[in-house]
């Protein structure tokens, strides 16, 4: 049962859901942005369910230019200018990081001058939406806030996060696939990506015998990694608006407790705790499909392990769940195994393609050069003893805003001596830049000396109709 209680200041509007036990009701409330609810739990815990950590404000168009047709085509426009540097101007800042409340970038900023008071502000991982996210998983309790940020960044350093992107292989991918159908799949109406397992069909047996838990757990890590890197900034430039959360679709058909096994449960745990640890707030919306009987009574069980505004987030449909999928999903996106029209036949099945925004190539190129920049800026600021703080050395200042493209980048060159101490690869895009950078300023001196070229013989042409006129006259 549910109790409500609404009491308007201003746009902010306050919700109390009282749950006594069963936590299913909380399914069917869906915050809209500028509202709090307020989950209590049956041991009396109280949680708060934050709006959407995405708005729904989009990027404007430049100018009276209509938004093309075609997203590739606009990625490639932008490569007719100079390869230099990309930083992120305000308008990109809105699709990245997304447009920011004024009550919540206030506590961002205090909550980061603690950490830098305390000496615990870290070089990386200090940016705008990092820190939110800790702050909304604890509901903005700084103190509290601070506990679960540390022990992130610990974790993260013990765990070889960064070392692991830059090594770790997967040979086995395609094999651990076949017995454990999963995989992100295009995007839902509002651009999230959209990520579906099929739990019924995972064969634990045939997964220890491809791969370890160890192995497979750093193959989770690294595409949650994936996800925060490429997937949603890859997702944002495509639909022009901050994306950073997933819809999720979990098949359950044909799991019972069975399923539930001891070596299952280790499994499950070990992912849960990592998820709900390190990557706070990316869940948007959870769909589990197919849920029969005895899938019903062990989510009763699962779920008590669940943080409650997790649970919230969870929609829990038996066999006709196509109609509720296509709300939040189009059918173009959605496989032909769930009721969709896609097959992915040329990737061997939806599952193994990985389809979405962040296979686009010109998107790729653009986040990695966006990656090498702010990595350059952030070596920069470690060198000169500043703070890293995407408010200041990468926002661009009001003699830069001359050199923007259509999309909202500045474009500036990059400086060779910024590269100082980087990874050779760094280099090598460095230098293939600066030379391309290069090719195009001889073209570019030569169209204008074709322009001038060009005028002198207007004025010359216009000199000698002069004087054939002149003596008629």
């Amino acid at each position: 049962m549910s109790s409500v209680k609404g009491k308007e200041k201003e746009k902010d509007v306050e919700v109390v859901i009282t749950t006594r036990g069963d936590t299913e009701s909380l399914t069917t409330y869906s915050s809209s942005s500028g509202e709090r609810a307020w989950l209590h739990s049956a041991d009396g815990r109280t949680k708060c369910l934050h709006p959407p950590i995405e708005t729904h404000w989009e990027l404007p168009s430049s100018g009276a230019k209509k938004p093309s047709s075609s997203s590739s085509s606009s990625f490639k426009s932008l490569f007719t200018f100079p390869l230099t540097k990309l930083r992120r101007t305000k308008s990109m800042q809105t699709v990245l990081e997304g447009p920011r409340d004024p009550k919540d970038a206030q506590i961002v900023e205090s909550f980061r001058r603690m950490l830098f008071l305390e000496g615990l502000l870290p070089t990386k991982h200090n940016d705008y939406h990092t820190l939110l996210r800790f702050l909304r998983m604890r509901d903005f309790d700084m103190l509290k806030s601070k506990d679960v940020f540390l022990n992130y960044l610990k974790w993260h350093e013990e765990f070889g996060v960064d070392m692991l992107l830059k090594e770790f292989k997967y040979p086995e991918y395609t094999e651990v696939k076949k017995c454990y159908p999963h995989g992100y799949h295009g995007v839902d109406r509002h651009g999230r990506p959209v990520y579906i397992e099929r739990l019924g069909m995972v064969d634990l047996n045939k997964l220890l015998q491809v791969t370890t838990f160890e192995r497979f757990i750093k193959y989770h890590v690294s595409e949650q990694e994936k996800t925060l890197r490429i997937r949603y900034p890859a997702c944002s430039m495509a639909a022009k608006r901050h994306i950073a959360s997933t819809t999720s679709i979990l098949d359950v058909n044909g799991v019972g407790m069975s399923n539930f096994s001891k070596p299952a449960r280790y499994l499950f745990m070990e992912i849960q705790k990592i998820d709900s640890s390190y990557y706070p707030e990316t869940l948007h919306k959870l769909f589990i499909i197919n849920a029969g009987s005895g899938f019903k009574m062990l989510w009763k069980a699962v779920k008590t392990f669940l943080d409650v505004r997790t649970v919230a987030k969870v929609q829990v449909l038996g066999s006709n769940y196509l109609s509720v999928l296509l709300e939040a999903i189009d059918i173009s996106n959605l496989p032909s195994f769930l009721g969709g029209k896609c097959t992915c036949s040329d990737y061997g099945g939806c599952l193994m393609s990985d389809r979405g925004p962040w296979k686009n190539p010109d998107i790729v190129k653009m986040i990695e050069v966006i990656s090498l920049r702010e990595e350059m800026d952030s070596k920069n600021d470690s060198n000169n003893g500043d703070v890293a703080s995407e408010d200041s050395p990468s926002m661009p200042k009001k003699g830069d805003m001359g050199n923007q493209n259509d999309f909202g980048f500045n474009l500036a060159p990059l400086d060779e001596s910024a590269c100082a101490g980087l990874d050779s690869k760094y280099k090598l895009a460095l230098q293939k830049i600066n030379g391309l950078e290069a090719a195009l300023g001889d073209t570019k001196n030569k169209i204008e000396t074709l322009e001038e070229a060009l005028e002198d013989a207007k004025m010359a042409l216009k000199e000698l109709a002069q004087s054939i006129i002149q003596p008629k006259l």
